[in-house]
């Protein structure tokens, strides 16, 4: 059995190379990726008999276009298709089966199957959930690669959690790094499609900014749907320094027992707002988050500490709020200006001003998280609240970026006792009005 293969450039060398676990290829658009995942399914099953590989997308028609229309004019005589079970089958018994996951229920069709290599193609389309079910199928009692191929761009459902694994490179427990590769492709890597296209560069060339960035340069800090396109990290990010003692320190958090979210920031001469520190800590309960607090701004003063409003809600078990129990651990709070809009639209000030906001590169969930919010697409002034990992930092940003702006910062905690008073007195008032 023979086949003649078309040459593979640059990254697409290094894609056929890659021997990791996981292996994401991807970047700009028109980087060859579905070339690559074609010549390397046919590598496989041509090198190992009786191999099993699933090659799948979003959607059935997409996998059709891109993969099975191809593949069975590459593999003529070699392989037969058979559109029944959606399958190329090569004459050493080896098997490519064609797939798609539209939605979670499309899932079940993947539970108890075994593959020894699955090619997942436009990996940002797909949620974490729907990966990490896929990739449970590739198991089995024999010798051959277990591998999971990922290509993707910027941007889709997906953009979060792809760029985590494989461009943040952010992990957690459980996950092992040497399991993970990334290879970049851009345009420049197709000489195919430049050599009989020209005009395709030129048109990711002439693109609106933010396009242009995600599509030519394989930018992962902007993408469609992104709430924060203004975010660059070569604009907003600096190298940590040495914060001058004389200028005006703040901090900002969001609370809740899945995590607390701290972010510390200094203001200099200018109003340049510089974050400098960020602390993400899970399952802390109130005095613990505290007490982390104060430990890491031992020796600094701050004019003000914002908190969520929620935080001066009496708890029905003890009578006190949190507010209550932060201060008794050394920590006098301030109750956040918690207008979702109005906080977004000062964050986007900040980053469309020369002399708005820097960023620490050592507060790494901030610099990932805040290009990674996505738009509410019920509400476009307003953020989404999933996925829900990423908002908790973007909260803590708002919080800050409200403190920092509004006309006073010195207004301080008020007891629940002080505002029962007050709402006292203005229940009577009203009740004098209605006499």
């Amino acid at each position: 059995m023979k086949l003649t293969l078309p040459r593979p450039f640059g990254a697409q060398q290094k894609f056929l190379e890659a021997d990791a676990r996981y292996v994401a290829y991807g970047g700009s658009r028109g980087g060859g990726k579905s070339f690559a995942v074609r010549m390397k399914a046919i590598l496989l099953c041509m090198n190992y008999p009786r191999i099993r590989v699933l090659i799948i997308r979003r959607t059935y028609p997409e996998v059709y276009e891109n993969h099975i229309k191809e593949l069975t004019v590459q593999t003529a005589g070699a392989a037969v298709y058979r559109d029944s079970d959606k399958s190329l089958t090569f004459k050493n018994g080896s098997r490519i089966k064609f797939g798609y996951c539209a939605s979670d229920s499309d899932l079940t069709q993947y539970q108890g199957v075994e593959y020894d290599v699955i090619f997942m193609d436009e990996a940002t389309q797909f949620t974490e959930y729907q990966f990490r079910f896929i990739s449970a199928s590739i198991r089995g009692a024999n010798d051959f690669p277990k591998r999971f191929y990922l290509t993707c761009n910027p941007g889709g459902p997906g953009h979060g959690w792809v760029k985590r694994l494989f461009v943040d490179k952010k992990y957690k427990d459980g996950e092992d790094p040497r399991d993970y590769v990334f290879i970049r492709a851009g345009v420049h890597d197709n000489l195919p499609l430049l050599s009989t296209d020209r005009a395709y560069l030129g048109a990711l060339e002439n693109l609106p900014d933010d396009l242009r960035r995600a599509w030519l340069d394989g930018d992962w800090d902007v993408f469609a749907g992104q709430y924060f396109p203004e975010f660059s990290r070569e604009r907003h990010t600096v190298e940590p320094f040495v914060i001058p003692s004389h200028w005006r320190r703040y901090r900002a958090f969001d609370y809740g027992l899945d995590m607390l979210a701290v972010l510390w920031a200094a203001v200099d001469e200018e109003g340049v707002i510089y974050v400098y520190r960020e602390l993400c800590e899970p399952e802390l309960i109130v005095s613990e988050a505290a007490r982390a607090i104060v430990t890491l701004s031992d020796g600094e003063r701050f004019e003000d500490t914002a908190a969520p409003p929620d935080m001066w809600n009496r708890q029905k078990d003890t009578g006190k709020s949190m507010a209550e129990i932060f201060r008794e651990n050394g920590l006098i709070l301030s109750r956040a200006n918690n207008d979702r809009i109005q906080g977004w639209m000062q964050i986007k000030e900040l980053l469309a001003s020369d002399k708005g906001v820097r960023i620490f590169s050592t507060c790494t969930e901030l610099i990932r998280c805040l290009p990674a919010l996505l738009r509410d697409p019920k509400d476009p002034c307003d953020a989404s609240t999933v996925p829900h990992d990423i908002t908790h930092i973007c909260d803590a940003f708002r919080y800050l970026a409200m403190e920092r702006t509004r006309k006073s910062n010195t207004r301080k905690e008020v007891s629940w006792e002080e505002e029962h008073r007050k709402k006292t007195i203005e229940r009577c008032r009203r009740g004098a009005v209605r006499r």
